[in-house]
Formats: structure tokens, sequence, C-alpha cells
């Protein structure tokens, strides 16, 4: 397991206290952070939203599969999927290798863009994690 100064954390994502991470924009990339692929081990099956699904924030949107566990993933924002990473059906391990580029998760249009202000930025998910 990687230490917490070890851990890749862009300062232009926005952040959750359950480890998704969502960019800036109208239709935002979504995926889960360094942190968590790092606790959840090899992932080895995902299993993705539909395009033309529709969440809440805070709704079980996808489910992750390693070698250790599974682990809902929770939709950082509300919105409807318009795309999906459809590489991670036969390269899930993506998002062990880079969480940010080639293992985004999925895209979803946003319903609300202020939903984004309450996600944290670099600094606080730091804060979070070091337990501050």
């Amino acid at each position: 397991m990687k230490e917490i100064n070890e851990l890749i954390i862009p300062d232009e994502l926005k952040y959750t206290q359950q480890h998704e991470w969502a960019e800036n924009g109208d239709t935002v990339k979504v995926g889960v952070t360094d942190y968590a692929q790092d606790q959840l081990g090899d992932i080895v099956f995902v299993e993705l939203p539909e395009v033309g699904d529709s969440f809440e924030k805070g709704d079980e949107c996808a489910t992750l599969e390693s070698v250790k566990a599974v682990s809902e993933m929770y939709s950082p924002v509300s919105g409807e999927v318009v795309e999906i990473n459809e590489d991670l059906e036969d390269e899930p391990g993506y998002i062990n290798e880079d969480p940010y580029s080639k293992g985004w998760i999925f895209k979803i249009k946003l319903s609300d863009k202020t939903e984004l202000e309450s996600l944290m930025n670099k600094d606080d998910y730091l804060n979070m994690l070091k337990g501050a």
C-alpha cells in the first residue's frame, strides 16, 4: 500500500469522501482515486452503468471487483450518463495503472453544476486522508 505522500491527487479534480473524483465542467469524467484503487488491490472486473442511466448525487452507479473485495462506487454528482469507458470491460486493470486517465469510468452530463462546489478540492481530500 502506498503512503499518503506517494498518492497521485491531481489539483484540477474534485473529490468525494467515498474516494470518487469528478472533473469540472458541464459533462464530467468520473472515476475512483489513486487511494481507492490502492486500497482495493488488483481490479479484475468493473460493472459499468449504461449510457442513458440517470443518477442523483450519492447513488450507487458502478461496482468494482478486486482480488480482495467487491466495492460499490457512488456518483459524485447528479446527471445522465453520456459515455462509459468500454475499455474497462476488457482491461479493468486500467483503474490500477492510471485511475485518472485510462481508468476513468464514465462521463455524466450534470443536472446541477453547483453540486461540484460541494466536493472537496485536493487539499481538503488530502486532509481527510490524513485524518485532519
